[in-house]
């Protein structure tokens, strides 16, 4: 399901006022699904090489994927995945929410240690993928005022 950032669907918060609720969002669902627990926030790193950038290597490097098999290796491209095991708790990760919110940061997930519930902020809201229909059903419901108005629902 779908949750939207900002009341009318607005994408980007333009003061800190609207960032405020931006991160009170996001960190709702997140408590939700998280509280109590240890989480993985896994970010991307997208290049065109299949080695792993040095700087980065030492930081939580999870695994390498092909996502490009192109046959000129100038447009190869390769995502390497990082992943940071912590325990949850509201406002431990605000300043990348925050960075993702404002499009800065791209293709973070949350998830509990063994993947059952995902949250993936974007600019202007959140997926959020859970466990069973009824877990998603009543998350739904909780946040209806959250939910685009899109027939579509995004």
């Amino acid at each position: 399901m779908r949750f939207h950032s900002l009341p009318e669907s607005k994408r980007y918060a333009e003061d800190e006022s609207e960032y405020t609720v931006v991160l009170e969002r996001y960190n709702t669902v997140l408590d939700e699904l998280f509280a109590g627990a240890d989480v993985y926030v896994i970010t991307p790193l997208w290049t065109t090489e299949a080695e792993v950038p040095s700087r980065q290597a030492v930081t939580g490097y999870w695994q390498s994927l092909l996502v490009e098999d192109d046959p000129d290796p100038d447009f190869r491209t390769y995502c390497h995945l990082f992943a940071a095991r912590r325990p949850w708790r509201r406002g431990c990760i605000d300043e990348l929410l925050r960075d993702i919110a404002d499009d800065n940061v791209a293709g973070v997930l949350i998830t509990d240690t063994r993947m059952q519930r995902i949250h993936h902020p974007y600019d202007g809201g959140a997926d959020v993928f859970l466990a069973t229909s009824e877990e998603r059903d009543r998350m739904r419901d909780r946040h209806a005022d959250w939910l685009s108005r899109h027939p579509s629902g995004l």
